[in-house]
Parts: C-alpha cells; structure tokens; sequence
C-alpha cells in the first residue's frame, strides 16, 4: 500500500517556499509512488508557479498532487503516514491531535533550509519536541554526505547537458520568450532580492567591453533595475540598451521554464533556495543572494556555502568569487570583485561544472526522505 504523505507550506517569502514543496510533492508523486497531499495558505503565491491553479478551490488535483488550501480556521483532515512541516511552520492544533489519535503515529519531520554548515550533519534526522507522544524528526537538506540532498529529479542532469549542447532547442527556448540576443553576446539571468549594489555591477557591465544581455523575470530586484535605467514601470517585454547592456523583462515563468533559462545562460543571479539550487544543476558559474535575517546571521550561513564551494578552486579565483559574493550579499561596490571574477572565467566555469556532478552523486532530497520512512517504518 502506498504510503499518504502531507505537506504543510506556509508561504512567507513569496515564492522560495512554496517552489521547494511543489517540487517536492511532484517528485514524491511521480518518482517515489507516493500520495501527496500540498497543504498551502496562499494559493495566489503558488498560482505564479502553476498557472492553471483555480486559487478559490479549497481541494484539486495538479499533476497528481492533491492540492489542499490551508484555512486560517482549520476544519479538519485525518493526518498522513508522514507529515512534512516545510521550514519549521506551525501545524495546526486540529491536525496534531489527529497524529496522535492513529494506532501508529505517522513520521513527523521539520524540513529545515538548506544550510552547508558544520552543524547541519549532526542535526539531520535526530529526534526533535514531542507532541502528545509523536516524535517530531530534523530533516536538513545539504551539500554533505549525512545531509538529505538536494531536489533533483531524475534524470536532470543528463536533460540540461544534453540541451546545453543543443544550440537550435536553446535558441528556439529564448525566442519563446522572445529573447534575441545579438552574436557574441553573453547571456546572464537576474533573480534577486532589493539590493543597492546592483547600480555599480549594471555600470561595470555597460562598459565593458563586450556585450551582455540580461534576462530579469519580474521580481523584487525589478525596482532597482528601473532606478539604474531611468525608466518608469518596467514591464514583461521591455528592452533597454545601455552601451554594453542589454537589459530585459522577462514574465515570471512556470519552473521548468525557469530551468531552461539558467541552462541558457552563460551567468546566473539567483536568490533564496529554490533558485540557488536550480542554478547550481544548471553547472553555470552563479552569484547567490541569500536571504537576510537578524544580526546579520544569514552571512554566517553565506560564508559556509563558500567554504565548501570554492576549496577546489586556486587561491586567486576563490578570492575573486568570494568577494563578489559578499559584495552583492552586503550591498557594496560591485566593480572590482566583477572584474576580479572576470580574470579567472575558465576556471571558475569549469568548475561550476564540476560542482554540479559532485552534488549529482548524492541521493537526491526526495529519495533521502523515503529512504528515511522506510528505515524508520
């Protein structure tokens, strides 16, 4: 009998955590065998992602997945076989004490962010609090062995290599989006949070030397773009050259889009978790802002990913990296670390390269926690 797994999401930062449990889900469903139900508290968020989301209906199906609006007032389900609280959100009282009314308590997980640090390892899978004596477990996704992996379907890999090697498929991809970008230019992708930084990067590359076009799908960062340009509402479809630069809108696309935009794109900016880890399967060299959080702590987290990132890279290309990292991550000058990086672009590409196999090697997320139910069951 399949195992009934739910997933609670909590929408709190737009888009990061509802793209990670809709990946999620769709993977359970498809790979794994699983019954999924998605419990999300704000279905305009998730209709971004998946178009055809009806946001009034309180239960539908997409792509196998059972999608389930999460009330304000709870008005009761019986729980799963295993319930996956994503990033530490509070289940409702209603549906706990469903968990503890089973013959068999159902494994209980906190899907934690994704973090490289030391610490992490140690945590992942250890008992957690318990709730009327159902056992609530840490799952950490990680870069690490003794981590849960990253998401990655199957077969990922082997996709964006071989549309990488397609020029015509890469091609006909942009012109649906209707990107043309002229010969020889090279094509970066921008997703990002606010950040006053990003005026002195845009400068750098409108005199550079050789062209550039920028792909930025609507978000955040959209304001501070506009303020750079001059130009008032930016839109889906707006172009605006600048010497070297070209900037363009780009409309927010479903995921799989969005994967083949980073494959596209010689340098991707992303932000978050769910972007930062397609970017890094796109095996593309990558520039991440992470999201902030009190006391500056986000930037402990920042410096251990580029610990673990760039110890195989030498020593003058890890302090290129490194410093356009924190840089763009504490809002400051852009120019010198971009054109830092820039010295040592083979390198940094290839290994972006190798990065990428490296953490391809790994179970990915969704196998780690099935795996993770059947050794607890």
């Amino acid at each position: 009998m399949k195992a009934r797994w739910d997933i609670f999401c909590s929408v709190v930062d737009n888009y990061g955590d509802i793209g990670v449990t809709w990946r999620l889900a769709r993977q359970l469903v498809a790979e794994q065998g699983c019954e999924v139900r998605l419990w999300v508290d704000d279905l305009r968020a998730f209709e971004r992602m998946c178009p055809q989301i009806d946001v009034q209906a309180a239960q539908q199906w997409q792509e196998g997945v059972d999608v389930r609006h999460w009330p304000a007032e709870w008005a009761g389900a019986p729980s799963a076989d295993v319930v996956i609280a994503a990033f530490a959100c509070q289940l409702p009282p209603g549906y706990m004490d469903t968990m503890a009314e089973r013959e068999r308590a159902p494994l209980w997980m906190n899907l934690d962010y994704l973090s490289a640090e030391d610490w992490v390892v140690g945590c992942h899978r250890l008992p957690s609090v318990k709730y009327k004596g159902v056992q609530k477990y840490f799952f950490f996704p990680g870069f690490r062995p003794g981590t849960g992996g990253l998401l990655r379907e199957a077969g990922l890999l082997e996709q964006r290599q071989a549309f990488q090697q397609d020029a015509v498929a890469q091609r006909q991809f942009l012109q649906s989006l209707g990107v043309f970008p002229a010969d020889g230019a090279r094509l970066f992708s921008l997703f990002a949070y606010e950040n006053a930084g990003l005026a002195s990067w845009l400068d750098v590359l409108a005199t550079d030397g050789r062209a550039t076009h920028l792909l930025v799908p609507e978000g955040r960062i959209l304001g501070d773009v506009q303020r750079w340009l001059g130009a008032e509402g930016l839109t889906a479809g707006d172009v605006h050259r600048r010497d070297a630069l070209t900037v363009q809108v780009l409309p927010f696309v479903r995921q799989e889009q969005y994967d083949h935009l980073l494959w596209c794109c010689d340098f991707n900016a992303v932000r978050g978790e769910d972007s930062f880890v397609r970017a890094q399967w796109a095996g593309r060299p990558l520039l991440w802002h992470i999201y902030r959080q009190d006391e500056d702590i986000h930037l402990d987290k920042l410096d251990a990913f580029l610990a673990l990132y760039t110890a195989a890279l030498s020593p003058a290309a890890k302090a290129a990296l490194v410093a356009l990292w924190q840089a763009w991550n504490t809002e400051d000058d852009m120019a010198q670390p971009w054109k830092m990086l820039l010295e040592h672009w083979p390198e940094v590409s290839l290994h972006a390269q190798t990065w990428c196999l490296e953490q391809g090697l790994q179970a990915d997320l969704a196998t780690a926690l099935v795996q993770f139910y059947e050794s607890w069951i």
